[in-house]
């Protein structure tokens, strides 16, 4: 399995990049910002990206920031972090 195939990695990119822009997505949902649908739309998303190698590279760096412009939840990712 492939990292594409890999739930619970793609479940931990998205949740980090999240982190990245100061978006608690457990809290936007709590919230009625993000649906339980729509968080797994953007797990989804993430699997079928294939740049999750780059991800975890711009995870692995310190600090906070944007989601880069190639992340395909980047849109969703800068709408809640505007929210919070």
């Amino acid at each position: 399995m492939g990292f594409q195939g890999n739930v619970d990695l793609h479940f931990w990119i998205t949740r980090g990049m999240a982190r990245r822009l100061g978006v608690n997505l457990s809290e936007a949902m709590h919230e009625g910002l993000l649906s339980q649908a729509d968080f797994a739309q953007m797990v989804n998303r993430c699997r079928n990206c294939d740049k999750s190698q780059g991800c975890l590279a711009y995870l692995a760096e310190e600090g906070r920031g944007a989601a880069p412009d190639w992340c395909s939840n980047a849109a969703v990712l800068r709408e809640l972090s505007a929210l919070s």
